[in-house]
């Protein structure tokens, strides 16, 4: 649990954790022939939890049933979602085989925690679900190893709303968690993306990287460095993350795509550049405005401004205090990724690429104003 003004938030249950449970209990219905309304499971945190089932059914060949994943507090694109199993007993040479079913995606990129060619479902899933399979249907003989199937009915149609397609997981989502709790607002599950990002683009060979502060700031990257797909990583809000990260991963280049409001938060040095105080970098800018030695008036505008917005349609993009803007900026990204080049792609508030800071070296890709 965690609180927001005081209201405490529940945390929830990762897919890796409800796809664990729902094996559980298709192993418990299949071995015992008898119904099973729920199930405990033992989460890599450290304690227990009971997930209920829905949908049960079994025969003497198979079992099946569901759990509804809660994502608690923090809920996204999978909160809400049926994580099915069946289980089975089959021949096999292992001790347990997992596979994939409708809706869950497969691998078709290198860099991922799993190879080319393997069904979405995560190491920590995985053993999840193998302990908790095999803890009620031991493999007794060649002819008697428990086979599992995970789907999730409307799987392909959440992974559209996800960033899958981009990193190589086609068809469906991934089963994933390394603890089986979702944190309420922990953004664990952004950094967790932005990480995997990060491992594909390296392993797709990309030695630079353009980071972007939104999807607007991408596609006016895209339209002007012919980079490939990997090379272009939406970081959201999380700079200062995404930036460590690429120093920690050994990205050569970087090129951080962003509007004048989102680089002026980042030039006052926020980590995380969430719309939050506005007003106050509104005033650093005005004193970064007297330093340079600009007119008063202006000074005052730009202290009295609704939003940088507002700022940048004053000054024009050519203005020495954007410059200046940009000076610390890359200042501030250079403390997050030492030793890497760095560059900064300034994009207008009508989607175009309009300035660039730093080395031209990078900009080869495309003709930028």
């Amino acid at each position: 649990m965690s609180k927001k003004r005081g209201r405490t938030l529940r945390s929830g249950f990762t897919t890796g954790a409800c796809a664990a449970a729902a094996a559980r209990g298709a192993a418990l219905m299949l071995r015992d022939q008898r119904r099973v309304d729920e199930v405990d499971i033992a989460l890599p945190a450290g304690f227990t939890a009971t997930f209920a089932l829905h949908g049960q059914r079994f025969d003497g060949q198979s079992a099946s049933c569901f759990v509804v994943k809660d994502a608690g507090d923090d809920p996204d694109v999978t909160h809400g979602v049926e994580l099915h199993a069946e289980v089975r007993l089959g021949r096999g040479e292992e001790d347990i085989l997992i596979v994939g079913g409708t809706g869950i995606g497969r691998v078709t990129k290198p860099g991922l925690a799993l190879p080319v060619g393997e069904w979405a479902i995560n190491p920590v899933p995985r053993r999840m679900i193998a302990q908790a399979v095999l803890e009620v249907l031991p493999p007794r003989s060649p002819s008697l190893r428990p086979q599992v199937v995970v789907s999730i009915p409307d799987g392909a149609r959440r992974a559209a709303q996800t960033l899958n397609a981009r990193l190589g997981i086609l068809g469906g989502l991934s089963i994933l968690g390394t603890s089986g709790v979702v944190r309420p607002i922990s953004h664990q599950a952004w950094t967790d993306t932005l990480d995997v990002a990060l491992d594909v683009a390296r392993a797709a060979g990309c030695r630079r990287v353009v980071l972007s502060t939104g999807r607007s700031s991408e596609l006016a990257a895209r339209n002007v460095l012919g980079l490939r797909e990997e090379a272009f990583i939406m970081m959201g809000d999380f700079t200062e993350y995404c930036l460590t990260a690429c120093h920690r991963k050994g990205i050569a280049d970087l090129i951080l795509a962003a509007q004048f409001a989102k680089l002026v938060k980042i030039a006052c040095g926020h980590g995380h550049t969430h719309v939050r105080s506005a007003r106050l970098d509104l005033l650093e800018l005005a004193g970064w405005a007297a330093t340079l030695g600009l007119d008063g008036s202006l000074i005052k505008k730009i202290e009295f401004a609704n939003t940088a917005r507002e700022v940048l349609a004053e000054l024009g993009p050519h203005h020495p205090l954007v410059d200046e803007v940009a000076r610390r900026a890359l200042i501030w990204i250079g403390r997050r990724a030492p030793g890497a080049e760095r560059g900064i792609l300034l994009v207008g508030y009508d989607g175009n690429a309009v300035r660039r800071f730093g080395p031209p070296g990078l900009f080869t890709e495309g003709t930028v104003p």
